[in-house]
């Protein structure tokens, strides 16, 4: 494994896992992996080419051959794939749903661990994701699980959702959460759950600028000689 440095941040939908790593390689300087997204990008590639979500073969030589890379300076989302910005496309609900279905299945998982590690690159590396510790990089000096109420965080999917003009349900907002959650941590492959390593941050009622200043004092800590 690469000598290179790696903060990997795991945790539950709507934990504030891509605010934070957007926020913390934007300051480090370091580059960028939003893990989530790439499941989302094969959902999104499988609708537009007609895979079925239980083709776990075909999913698995689209997750191979995506061309993704991430650019938390842009104006618009950042997440770009053969140059097109589908940031937004991939937040639909139906690509949402695609998107869990697929990070199920241990061929697209297993297609995607080496993608994700070809992310790793001087100077650094903040990763986002369900298993970016225990599975993606198990070298990493830096774990971070960040959690919070199901209440906030689906309170936080609610104000995304109605910021961008769309409808959104709390109570159904809340549902999806927990059955998202069960299915993370009952799956047979990389199960979502803090490792023995890592450091549990709690981010309910935090703000983003408390969490990302805790998050910079554990790099520190961590990789003293690189921030």
């Amino acid at each position: 494994m690469s000598s290179v440095p790696v903060i990997a941040i795991d945790g539950p939908g709507g934990a504030g896992k891509g605010t934070i790593a957007k926020a913390v390689a934007r300051q480090l300087g370091w580059h960028l992996l939003d893990s989530g997204a790439l499941y989302r990008l094969v959902a999104l590639t499988a609708m537009r080419h007609g895979v079925a979500w239980d083709d776990a073969q075909g999913l698995a030589a689209l997750a191979r051959n995506l061309d993704v890379r991430f650019d938390f300076d842009a104006v618009a989302g950042g997440i770009l794939m053969s140059n097109e910005d589908v940031s937004e496309l991939i937040r639909d609900a139906e690509c949402s749903r695609g998107a869990s279905f697929v990070a199920a299945l241990p061929a697209v998982r297993g297609a995607l661990i080496q993608r994700q590690r070809d992310f790793q690159a001087a100077p650094g590396l903040v990763a986002d994701g369900r298993d970016m510790g225990s599975v993606v990089f198990p070298g990493a000096a830096l774990k971070i699980f960040l959690t919070a109420t199901i209440e906030e965080r689906a309170l936080r999917r609610y104000k995304q959702l109605k910021d961008k003009g769309m409808d959104a349900n709390l109570r159904d907002l809340s549902s999806e959460l927990e059955e998202r959650d069960r299915r993370d941590r009952e799956r047979e492959i990389a199960p979502l759950k803090p490792g023995p390593d890592s450091r549990l941050l709690d981010t309910t009622g935090l703000s983003i600028s408390d969490v990302v200043q805790t998050v910079l004092s554990w790099v520190a800590e961590a990789y003293p000689a690189n921030p």
